[in-house]
């Protein structure tokens, strides 16, 4: 049973800069039509700090995954 769940664990892993840019770009790509969203429908500084929280969270979001796996790595290579 523990065996299954490794392999799995193992399938979502993220382990190259490539991958996390590949995970990255579907997020932001969202995070762009949600924004425009919110722009319309409420529509000034409402919107647009609904905006900024959208795109701003895929940035934070990005910068962690490519932290964690360049520290992988550091370790990986001690």
């Amino acid at each position: 049973m523990t065996s299954r769940l490794t392999k799995l664990r193992r399938l979502f892993t993220l382990k190259t800069k490539f991958e996390v840019y590949l995970v990255i770009y579907p997020l932001a790509m969202g995070a762009c039509e949600r924004a425009s969203n919110y722009l319309d429908q409420y529509p000034g500084y409402g919107g647009v700090l609904l905006a900024l929280a959208c795109t701003g969270s895929v940035f934070m979001a990005g910068g962690l995954m490519i932290d964690s796996v360049d520290m992988r790595e550091r370790l990986s290579s001690n």
